[in-house]
């Protein structure tokens, strides 16, 4: 297997850490942690894995990039607008970072499928000055006040959107909540299949979960999921989950975030090294789903890096997201040959939106 073989990162808050961080992404991973070593406002501060050049170094050229703003409901475990108006506007200004980066020759937003194969043929054709693929995802719904604002969205390209972050929310409930939908979630629902939006199940509660997959008969996959079996919290998918993903021919990103890597990680005290955090254990949680498929064909990276963590809370061995290859050699060393390989690092997520933009 060559060692360039191209990556697919299903998730990554490009313009959060852009916007809110303050990170300029344009510059190295060395360069934007330098930048950061007096700065304590943030735990992950100086410890930052992604940067576009990272990216283009790991041959990462196609990613699902987020636009995220929650707003604060009751209940919540983390702090949010305080109108779904405001987070609308900190999304649109998410927006205006991915279209400055798209007018400085950055990146280039892919939203139907022939932006998505001139991209693959322009990475392969480009050595240098590649421009990073990007598709635009709403991680948590809140941001949208009306249905309308969903249209207006789509317009801009938005290309799948995950209708709950951590809490309960709006439209939905998500990770550590209980509940199901109500009316807007399921109008919003219907309004995704019409328009042919990618439904991300990714934090989404059990209750809503499921009745997210009775409710919407259109594409869907979890950009960012791990699996409960090895590592037990709601925020991951279960095997009956999985199960279901699979048969509705979804595609799982495995993510590389240390708690759902290993149990009974403890946030700002367990460390990577001690916890025995390695990429050999995504290689577990990407194994996991594939022996609950039968194949390795519903399985791909979201790595979710610098998703408000870094290093300290990163895999060991993992300098920044330009080592996502590593992935590659270990899932060779278990034996899964050149083709899965691939298609796990890449082509799965290529091939679903494929069908999906037909």
């Amino acid at each position: 297997m060559a060692d360039d073989i191209f990556i697919f990162d299903a998730h990554l808050d490009l313009a959060m850490n852009a916007m809110e961080w303050n990170r300029d992404l344009r510059r190295s991973v060395s360069e934007i942690r330098e930048s950061e070593s007096d700065l304590v406002d943030k735990p992950d501060r100086g410890r930052g894995m992604v940067s576009l050049p990272a990216l283009r170094e790991g041959n990462i050229g196609l990613v699902i990039a987020t636009q995220i703003a929650r707003t604060g409901m009751p209940g919540s475990p983390l702090p949010g607008w305080n109108s779904p108006q405001q987070a609308w506007a900190q999304t649109q200004g998410q927006l205006a970072w991915y279209r400055a980066m798209e007018e400085a020759g950055e990146m280039v937003q892919i939203h139907d499928a022939v932006s998505l194969d001139s991209h693959l043929q322009n990475w392969l054709d480009t050595v240098e000055n590649r421009a990073v693929g990007y598709i635009l995802s709403l991680e948590g719904a809140d941001s949208l006040v009306t249905l309308d604002h969903l249209h207006r969205s789509f317009e801009q390209g938005l290309r799948a959107v995950g209708p709950a972050h951590y809490g309960p929310g709006v439209y939905a409930h998500g990770t550590g909540a209980e509940g199901g939908l109500g009316q807007q979630g399921r109008e919003l629902l219907n309004e995704m299949e019409r328009l042919n939006l990618i439904l991300d199940v990714t934090h989404l509660c059990d209750d809503s979960f499921w009745q997210a997959l009775d409710l919407f008969q259109g594409p869907l996959w979890a950009s960012h999921s791990n699996c409960r079996a090895l590592v037990p919290h709601n925020r991951q998918l279960s095997d009956q989950q999985i199960r279901e993903l699979i048969a509705r021919d979804a595609v799982i990103g495995i993510a590389l975030d240390a708690w759902m890597l290993v149990p009974d990680w403890r946030a700002g005290v367990s460390k990577p090294e001690q916890e025995g955090v390695t990429l050999n254990r995504v290689c577990d949680h990407i194994d996991h789903v594939c022996q609950l498929a039968g194949d390795a064909r519903n399985v791909g990276l979201g790595s979710d890096l610098d998703g408000m963590f870094g290093k300290e809370q990163s895999p060991c061995g993992l300098e920044s997201i330009a080592d996502l290859e590593r992935i590659g050699g270990i899932l060779r060393s278990r034996g899964y040959g050149p083709d899965d390989i691939e298609a796990i690092l890449s082509g799965n997520f290529i091939n679903f939106l494929r069908s999906v933009w037909h």
